[in-house]
C-alpha cells in the first residue's frame, strides 16, 4: 500500500483535505439551484463516497512494498475493529445531512463554520485526547481562535435580512447540531485503523487505512437508508422521485461525494505523520474555503448592511490564524 513517511507530503495531502471539504458542498448549491431537493441529492453523494472509497482501496490500498494490500487486510481483519469503521461512516452521515440542511437554509458561508467549526474543535480535542501527538499550546490556541471565527461567522449572518427561501436560524440550528454530531465521527474511525500504519506493522485484526475508508463508505452508504429516509418523510418526497432526475443532477451528487471522500482519505493517509488531531484540525480549514465560496462565488452577504465587514473580517482572520497555529503545532 501507499505509504505517507514525509511530513512536508503529509501537511500538503491537509490541505488538499481542507480544499476537498470546503468544496464539495458547492455541487448541492449547484443541484439547488436548479430545484433538485437535498434528500435526493444526498442519495447520490452517498454513491460517491462510497464508490471512492472502493477505488482507493482498489489503487493506492493495493501498490507498493509496503503492508499489506486492501484485500489481504480485508481477509484477515476482526470484525471487532471493522465495527467502529462502519459505525464512524453512520456518525458522519447523520451530521453531515444535518449539515446539508443548514447549508440549504443558511448558506455555505454560515452553516459551515458554525457547524464544521464545532466539529473540529471536539474532533481536535478527542483525537489529541487519544493520540498525544502535536504541541497543544500551538493547537489549542489554535483551536480557541477558530471558535472565536465562529462567533464572528454567527454575528455577521445575523445581520441579514430574511431573504425569501432562507431560514437563518434553521440553517444555524440545524448547523450546530451537525456539527455536535460530526466532531465524533474522526476518532470513531481511528480506533479501527492498526496505529502508526507507516512505520510498523498491521496489528493482527485491525484495518489499513485504506479497508478502514471502504467499511467507512460502507456505513455512510449503509446508514442513509434510515437518516435519509427519515427527512425525505419529513419533506414529503418519494423514492420514485429519485429517478426523474437527469443524469447531471445525478453525476453531480456522485462528484460531491467522491470529493469529499477523496479528501478523507488524503486526510487519513496522512495522519500517522502529522498526528490525528493537527491533521484533522488542518483539515477542517474547510470552514475558511467554504467561507471564501460563500462569499466571493455565492456572494451571500450582497444584501448585509454596513458594518457587517468588520466580523467577516474577523471570522477570516480567526480562521486563517488557527489554521497556522495548527500547521505549526505538527513541527
Amino acid at each position: 500500500m501507499f505509504l505517507v513517511n514525509s511530513l512536508p507530503v503529509a501537511i500538503g495531502l491537509c490541505v488538499v483535505t481542507m480544499l476537498g471539504w470546503g468544496s464539495w458542498a458547492n455541487t448541492q448549491k449547484l443541484a439547488g439551484k436548479e430545484k433538485w431537493p437535498f434528500e435526493l441529492f444526498y442519495w447520490d453523494y452517498a454513491i460517491g463516497v462510497f464508490l471512492f472509497g472502493l477505488l482507493f482501496a482498489a489503487t493506492l490500498g493495493s501498490i507498493g512494498p509496503s503492508g499489506a494490500s486492501a484485500l489481504e487486510n480485508l481477509r484477515a481483519a476482526d470484525w471487532g475493529f471493522a465495527i467502529p469503521a462502519l459505525v464512524s461512516g453512520a456518525i458522519f452521515n447523520l451530521a453531515n445531512i444535518l449539515l446539508v440542511v443548514g447549508i440549504d437554509a443558511a448558506g455555505m458561508s454560515v452553516a459551515f463554520p458554525v457547524g464544521v467549526g464545532l466539529a473540529l474543535v471536539i474532533g481536535t480535542v478527542e483525537s489529541y485526547i487519544e493520540t498525544p501527538k502535536g504541541n497543544p499550546l500551538l493547537l489549542f490556541v489554535g483551536v480557541l481562535l477558530i471558535v472565536v471565527a465562529m462567533v464572528m461567522s454567527a454575528l455577521a449572518r445575523n445581520r441579514l435580512p430574511n431573504s425569501s427561501g432562507t431560514n437563518p436560524l434553521r440553517g444555524l440550528i440545524f448547523s450546530a447540531i451537525a456539527g455536535c454530531v460530526m466532531g465524533f465521527f474522526y476518532p470513531q474511525l481511528m480506533r479501527s485503523i492498526s496505529p502508526n500504519f507507516n512505520s510498523e506493522p498491521i496489528t493482527p485484526g485491525m484495518l489499513t487505512p485504506y479497508v478502514a475508508l471502504v467499511f467507512f463508505g460502507a456505513g455512510v452508504l449503509g446508514s442513509n437508508v434510515v437518516w435519509n429516509t427519515i427527512f425525505m418523510r419529513a419533506g414529503g418526497i418519494h423514492y420514485s422521485e429519485y429517478f426523474r432526475g437527469s443524469a447531471r443532477l445525478h453525476a453531480i451528487g456522485i462528484l460531491g461525494g467522491m470529493i469529499w471522500m477523496l479528501a478523507l482519505c488524503f486526510n487519513v493517509i496522512a495522519s500517522s505523520v502529522a498526528g490525528p488531531a493537527v491533521s484533522y484540525a488542518l483539515g477542517q480549514g474547510a470552514t475558511l474555503v467554504a467561507a471564501l465560496w460563500g462569499l466571493l462565488i455565492w456572494h451571500e452577504f450582497r444584501a448585509a448592511p454596513k458594518g457587517t465587514s468588520k466580523y467577516l473580517t474577523l471570522m477570516l482572520a480567526g480562521y486563517t490564524s488557527g489554521l497556522v497555529l495548527i500547521g505549526a503545532a505538527s513541527r
